[in-house]
């Protein structure tokens, strides 16, 4: 067809012009061959291969340039995108690694490829004991390839493969693998083999470590620090060990950011193999048990009363007998039988005096603030397993009494750490967090006590360390302006308070001294049914139970907090006998 006749079928102008240049240049072969020059010829065919296939690669580099610049693929999916279920590392406040993924193998059966079935089974057999021969049994007799095991690490896979097996075959899978074992296992959790977080931390932020695995490199980090998590469980193991005790919990938090330092749940278990693990080990007590506190809960009663402006530390109130409200009697574990200042209550525990303040101020009052200090409500943190607390339905008399000096309620460790980070940062009730903070940020809260009464709980706590029940507290932990408060909450068995089964458990705060808005740490160890020992004279009091793993977690990491030691006279605590029988409840 000449180019004339193009017009007719009535093709694209492109195709016209491309057409006609094609038809010339046959004329010109065409001419050069008529004319006998040949090599002519030979040189316009060689300069049209390549005129071709230089349009070909300009056409290929502007359409390579324009997928580049303007088109959607590969946007918003980062240099290299992750695989399915990838999880970015967790790491610790210094960036210790916490939790990270390590390439696996899966190992599949294909029957059909196997030359000698009774050599293969034993070969596996023998290289994999835990293996079950029925599972191995059913993949060799199976009409299609079949999967196994899975999760084996490189050393394991390369064992299997110098066997040399036909029909025995590997594939690559991602497993997640938690280095320290046990280590903060309670706050870190597990994800499953598909990527998806089950507790914890990889519950918690489970978008962040997914969407982190996207960027090479990038990492999760978590406000623990390593060290102080190591030291707490360390001492919390121990303690719990040596009075027998059937759970344990330790929390330490930097009261004016919110950050969870350590946090440590006894018993406990290895992320790395969960679905070994028995349910009990599992449970997250400091989020998702609650208890009945006992006398650490004087701090937030003590707290309301001065933060009202009704009382004083140097108010008084009578002690010196039983009182009986709605029919309940209270009284005291060491009875000082006198008038007592408020101080006193403190110091010597009196739950005669607590309840007196009270009810003097009134259960709306009451709930009102211990609702502002975070106790009505599960603890304010990214954990999934933080839970409710268990209230009474009624604040009657009797309820406001029992509250005051922590029975009647049921909260969780978790929440007790919250509200006194209120009380001790200057009044400001500032979530909990599990994530790093940075360290220009303010955190901000809500104010729940005055500037004022927070002073005055700091100076009550470290007098209650020096001259009151948490005395073991600061033989353990000298120079270290330690305060706190001991608390023994009996259990409730069959309906009623059995003075045998004791929630044991000492709050404490280092330093006390120093501006309000200053990095300041709090320390919680509750011990669930501890027995008393040689050692506390068969106590099993927080004084004897809690107090002394408390000055021991203290002295263990001041030093990674930058907490620098002064001793001096007035911070010897002025032991007696009566001081140190951890008469709190």
């Amino acid at each position: 067809m000449r180019p004339d006749d193009l017009n007719t079928y009535r093709l694209p102008p492109a195709w016209r012009w491309l057409s006609a240049r094609l038809w010339s240049l046959e004329h010109a072969y065409e001419r050069a061959t008529a004319s006998g020059r040949l090599q002519d010829d030979a040189r316009i065919r060689i300069l049209f291969v390549l005129a071709m296939f230089t349009a070909g690669f300009m056409t290929l580099a502007v359409g390579a340039t324009h997928s580049a610049l303007f088109s959607d693929a590969g946007k918003n999916t980062g240099a290299l995108a992750a695989p399915s279920g990838a999880r970015a590392d967790l790491v610790d406040r210094n960036g210790q690694l916490l939790a990270v993924d390590l390439p696996h193998y899966g190992l599949y059966v294909d029957s059909r490829e196997i030359w000698d079935i009774s050599e293969t089974r034993t070969a596996l057999m023998a290289a994999m004991p835990s293996l079950t021969r029925e599972r191995l049994d059913k993949a060799l007799h199976s009409e299609h390839r079949e999967y196994l095991v899975g999760g084996l690490t490189p050393e394991q896979r390369s064992a299997i493969h110098e066997l040399g097996l036909p029909g025995v075959i590997f594939e690559e899978e991602s497993r997640r693998v938690y280095p320290l074992g046990a280590t903060a296992a309670h706050l870190i959790g597990f994800s499953d083999r598909g990527g998806a977080g089950i507790a914890g931390a990889e519950l918690a932020l489970d978008d962040a470590v997914r969407k982190s695995a996207a960027v090479p490199g990038q990492s999760v980090p978590l406000s623990i620090d390593l060290r102080v998590q190591t030291a707490l469980e360390d001492e919390l193991q121990k303690n719990a060990a040596s009075f027998q005790a059937n759970g344990a919990v330790g929390i330490v938090t930097n009261v004016r950011t919110g950050e969870i330092l350590a946090l440590a749940s006894y018993p406990d278990f290895n992320p790395n193999t969960p679905g070994l693990t028995p349910p009990n080990n599992l449970l997250n007590r400091a989020a998702a048990s609650v208890f009945e506190m006992g006398s650490i809960f004087k701090v937030f009663t003590l707290a309301m009363g001065l933060d009202t402006g009704r009382v004083t530390l140097n108010t008084t109130f009578d002690a010196t007998t039983p009182i009986t409200v709605a029919g309940q009697t209270i009284h005291d574990y060491h009875a000082e039988k006198r008038v007592m200042t408020l101080s006193d209550i403190f110091l010597h525990s009196s739950n005669i005096g607590t309840a007196k303040l009270a009810l003097s101020i009134g259960g709306p009052t009451m709930e009102r603030y211990f609702q502002s200090f975070g106790l009505f409500a599960p603890a304010k943190i990214e954990l999934a397993e933080t839970t409710h607390p268990i209230l009474p339905h009624r604040w009657s008399e009797n309820i406001v009494a029992s509250a005051s000096f922590g029975h009647a309620m049921s909260v969780s460790p978790l929440a007790v750490a919250s509200g006194m980070g209120a009380i001790l940062n200057g009044g400001n009730l500032v979530p909990l967090t599990i994530r790093k903070s940075e360290p220009s940020a303010t955190p901000t809260g809500k104010r729940v006590i005055s500037e004022a009464t927070s002073r005055s709980m700091l100076d009550l706590m470290r007098l209650n360390v020096t001259h009151g029940t948490g005395g073991r507290a600061e033989m353990e932990a000298p120079g270290l302006r330690l305060g706190g408060k001991t608390g023994s909450a009996e259990k409730v068995v069959a309906g009623r308070y059995d003075r045998s089964k004791l929630v044991s458990s000492f709050a404490a705060v280092f330093p006390t001294d120093g501006p309000l808005n200053a990095d300041r740490y709090f320390i919680l160890i509750l011990v669930d049914e501890p027995k008393g020992n040689k050692e506390s004279y068969g106590f099993a009091t927080g004084g004897w139970a809690a107090a002394p793993a408390v000055g021991r977690v203290a002295e263990r990491i001041a030093p990674y907090l930058g907490v620098r030691r002064v001793v001096t006279d007035t911070d010897a605590p002025a032991v007696t006998p009566e001081r140190l029988n951890g008469g709190e409840h």
